[in-house]
């Protein structure tokens, strides 16, 4: 069975929630999941994750949220290879700043710079949209499972 690992930064608790959604959809579709906050996870880990889900919030004018800038400080200073990792990225930020949803491209940058494969596009939630985070947290997780192995 594939383990799906949801792993989320935040300051708030916005992204737990949105990654407790992605773990929900898909559980929902059969999926084993494990959820964590990136504080809990060691990069030497990431290279035994089948799929790994990040999430991510952006804190202040583009930064990485608390839980989640030493995770990218021992990404880029432990520089594990990555090449057999698949990925996915949902951020969460706020189009007023000029720096939206910077943080989760900081991440998927690292990521890729070490090997690891992105599966599907970088969803964005704008925290100035009408939508609920959870709404498209819940659509993306949808569509990103049509592109997962049987």
């Amino acid at each position: 069975m594939t383990v799906v690992h949801v792993l989320y930064g935040t300051e708030s608790g916005n992204a737990e929630m949105v990654a407790d959604d992605i773990a929900a959809a898909f559980g929902d579709q059969g999926y084993e999941t494990v959820t964590a906050e990136l504080t809990d996870v060691d990069v030497s880990d990431l290279a035994a994750m089948e799929i790994a889900v990040f999430v991510s919030s952006t804190y202040g004018e583009g930064g990485l949220p608390e839980t989640a800038a030493p995770f990218h400080d021992a990404l880029l200073t432990e520089r594990p290879d990555l090449s057999g990792v698949r990925f996915a990225a949902f951020g969460l930020g706020d189009s007023i700043y000029e720096t939206f949803n910077n943080a989760i491209e900081t991440i998927r940058a690292a990521l890729l710079e070490l090997g690891a494969e992105q599966i599907g596009t970088t969803a964005k939630h704008d925290a100035a949209s009408t939508t609920p985070a959870t709404e498209l947290a819940d659509a993306w997780a949808r569509e990103l499972l049509t592109l997962m192995p049987a």
